[in-house]
Formats: C-alpha cells, sequence, structure tokens
C-alpha cells in the first residue's frame, strides 16, 4: 500500500485582490526583501493585531503562500490564530487596507484595531 503525499491547504486563504496587492507591495519593495509576511503581535485593546510587513528571509517555522505576485508567509507562531482566515484587500474612496474574515477570533475592540481568540 503506498502513500501518497495529499497537499494541505493553506492556513489563510488570499483573495484576487489580496493577491494583487502582494504583487503591488513585491513591485516596489526595498532592497533585499523576498515577500511580505502576516503576523499575529500582541497590541491593542483586545489582546493580538494583524500585521503585513516586508521579509527579508525565510524562517523555516513559517508557512509559505507562493503568488503570482510574490512569497507570502505567515508567521509560524500566529497560524494557530489564523487557520480557516480569508485576507482581502480593500479600498474606497476614504480608506484602504488588508481586511480578515477570520473564524477563529471570538472578539474585537470596538475600534477594529484588535481582536481576540
Amino acid at each position: 500500500m503506498s502513500a501518497t503525499a495529499r497537499q494541505r491547504p493553506a492556513a489563510v486563504i488570499l483573495t484576487p485582490a489580496a493577491e494583487a496587492r502582494i504583487a503591488r507591495l513585491m513591485a516596489q519593495a526595498p532592497e533585499g526583501a523576498i515577500g511580505v509576511k502576516l503576523s499575529t503581535p500582541r497590541r491593542g485593546c483586545s489582546g493580538l493585531a494583524y500585521s503585513v510587513d516586508y521579509v527579508s528571509a525565510a524562517d523555516p517555522l513559517d508557512e509559505r503562500i507562493e503568488t503570482a505576485g510574490g512569497l507570502f508567509f505567515i508567521d509560524g507562531a500566529s497560524v494557530l490564530y489564523l487557520i480557516g482566515s480569508t485576507m482581502d484587500w480593500q479600498e474606497d474612496d476614504f480608506t484602504a487596507g488588508f481586511v480578515f474574515q477570520n473564524p477563529n477570533a471570538k472578539g474585537s475592540c470596538g475600534c477594529g484595531e484588535s481582536f481576540t481568540v
């Protein structure tokens, strides 16, 4: 009986708009950047916040997603808080930013800056 390796789904689903934004970020990335990374640092009223930053080196513990526009990493320590989430890019006349639909979030602060699991 042979075991067939099954590729596991990505921890975070990126919408086409999020992938396009990653491509734009990588097109203007500082020298040495190899991708962008999502993490959930402790911050805000509720405890955790979403942070997207350039990364210059791959961490073997990070989740890695290859997009058409560049590499997207998810901080290894944050993966458990993000499994099943969708990351989108939305912009209108007044605001622009990544928006997260996170089934693990049990609550968020009033300003939407942070969340709790």
